[in-house]
């Protein structure tokens, strides 16, 4: 929606059915990453968004009206590839440890000045803001993981307020991660969202390496698998950037989906054939 409209405003947005619809399957796609954090570590829950570019690539050429070049099929195959090597080094059974209070505030005091770097007044729409979505999405994960963690292991019936203010801290995060990724979409879709999707899980585990106890399974060869895989997912996200074409610039393509019907009644109005001549304008008329 914000790639296929690149001034609409937030307010505009909100009277989009279309735009509310991707916010429901965003929701319904959040309650099934909570319940899945329950049971996973972030190493390995993370990595698995990267399957939204399988699907996510295709569908917005198909949307824009063009075909997927094949620079484009290469950054996505290398950015999965890397993703899945990172997966592959993962390791750990269903979380049981969480975010102090310190540690919270912390992550979030931290994530929101560099969000705030990187999205700062007046910058042009594209990558930055598609990397401060990832990372306010990877936070709020870990947070989330926090609370869920939290919750299902209390006996009381009640939460306690450490866990209220870090669920706060999770609607804060995910909200922003949301909209700053409306923001990077107005540049297009495969490259901001290759970044969205190489960001998530590095800061997702990031907070789970350093703070959650998170360990990657084997010893040099899987660290050097790990270090590969990041590498690969890199170049696919820099293919990507190469590959996205620019709004404004005119793409030589086959029609988009809404383009079709008004070129087949153009097609029937004005029939192909030699075009008229144009009609004789006479010296004295110049003159």
């Amino acid at each position: 929606m914000a790639s296929r409209s690149p001034g609409t405003g937030a307010l505009r947005l909100l009277g989009s059915g279309a735009w509310w619809w991707t916010v429901v399957l965003n929701a319904a796609g959040a309650l099934l990453h909570v319940v899945a954090l329950a049971y996973g570590p972030l190493t390995v829950v993370q990595p698995l968004g990267a399957l939204t570019l399988v699907a996510a690539v295709p569908l917005g050429a198909w949307v824009a009206g063009r075909r997927v070049g094949r620079t484009e099929w290469r950054g996505t195959a290398f950015t999965l590839a890397g993703l899945a090597a990172i997966l592959v080094t993962a390791s750990g059974t269903a979380p049981d440890d969480t975010l102090s209070v310190s540690e919270a505030l912390l992550v979030a005091g931290a994530t929101a000045a560099l969000i705030g770097v990187l999205s700062r007044p007046r910058a042009r729409p594209g990558l930055r803001h598609a990397a401060a979505s990832g990372i306010a999405s990877g936070v709020a994960s870990a947070l989330t993981q926090t609370v869920t963690v939290a919750v299902t292991g209390r006996p009381g019936p009640l939460p306690d307020v450490r866990v209220i203010g870090v669920a706060l801290l999770v609607a804060v995060f995910a909200a922003g991660g949301l909209l700053l990724s409306q923001t990077a979409y107005r540049s297009g879709l495969g490259a901001p969202l290759a970044v969205v999707t190489l960001t998530n899980p590095v800061a997702a585990a990031a907070i789970g390496l350093c703070l959650l106890g998170e360990r990657f399974r084997g010893g040099p060869t899987e660290v050097l698998l790990a270090l590969t895989g990041a590498a690969l997912a890199s170049w696919g996200v820099i293919l990507l950037t190469r590959a996205t074409p620019r709004p404004g610039r005119q793409e030589h393509a086959a029609p988009g989906p809404a383009e079709r019907p008004a070129a087949r009644r153009s097609a029937v109005e004005h029939p192909a054939g030699p075009s008229p001549a144009p009609p004789r304008t006479s010296l004295r008329a110049l003159l």
